[in-house]
């Protein structure tokens, strides 16, 4: 699997591009389900999820332009039928992951064996926005739990080796700071990339490549 982890989508040229030449192929040709599970575990979570849906939200990921667009519902998986999904999931070529709470969106990735099965897409991209990108991490910070998982802590799936402090320098979030994502990587046992919203992080057969037209910095951490 591919992935393009993202802080606020496809926000500029250069992470479109990005996005392009992970597809291979134009995204009029592409075809994309997008996952809203992790909105509904904040406050106007189902208003979030229908904004992006519907292209209303200045983080684009559904107005893209595809070839074909569907939403995939986490919740609902566990009791459906795994031949009504998987097959779809299968023949997707991008999975569009909303923001919202990454722990709560790890936990149905978990419930809904989604988890189990990506390994096996490596020929899907995986977008991720916020919360969907921190999703991929080994761990996401005291600071962004919200949501708490019935095990406890900040474990995410860890599928790539380096955790994610989005919106850096955000004008409505006071507490996203640089100083407040030093602070943030300081207790992070991995390396951490500090982005802000023109910001994506690319990875490729287990390379990554910052793409940016915005800010950002890798933290590692100390001995």
């Amino acid at each position: 699997m591919r992935f393009l982890l993202t802080s606020a989508g496809i926000k500029n040229a250069s992470i479109y591009d990005a996005l392009v030449d992970l597809l291979g192929k134009p995204i009029a040709e592409s075809s994309a389900l997008f996952i809203p599970t992790a909105a509904y575990a904040m406050p106007g979570g189902a208003g979030m999820a229908w904004r992006l849906i519907c292209g209303r939200a200045a983080t684009p990921l559904c107005e893209l332009g595809w070839n074909s667009l569907g939403v995939l519902e986490l919740t609902a998986l566990p009791s459906i039928d795994e031949e009504r999904w998987v097959p779809l999931v299968r023949e997707t070529d991008v999975l569009l992951a909303a923001g919202g709470d990454a722990l709560y969106l790890c936990h149905w990735m978990r419930q809904s064996e989604l988890a189990d099965l990506l390994p096996s897409l490596r020929e899907t991209v995986w977008v991720g926005l916020s919360g969907g990108s921190m999703v991929m991490t080994p761990c996401i910070g005291d600071d962004f739990v919200g949501w708490k998982p019935p095990t406890g802590g900040d474990e995410a799936l860890g599928i790539v080796d380096f955790s994610i402090f989005p919106h850096l320098d955000h004008e409505d979030l006071p507490d996203n700071s640089m100083a407040d994502a030093e602070k943030w990587a300081a207790g992070m046992p991995v390396p951490a990339y500090a982005i802000d919203d023109e910001t994506a992080i690319q990875v490729t057969d287990g390379t990554v490549e910052v793409v940016s037209e915005g800010h950002w910095k890798l933290f590692t951490p100390s001995s």
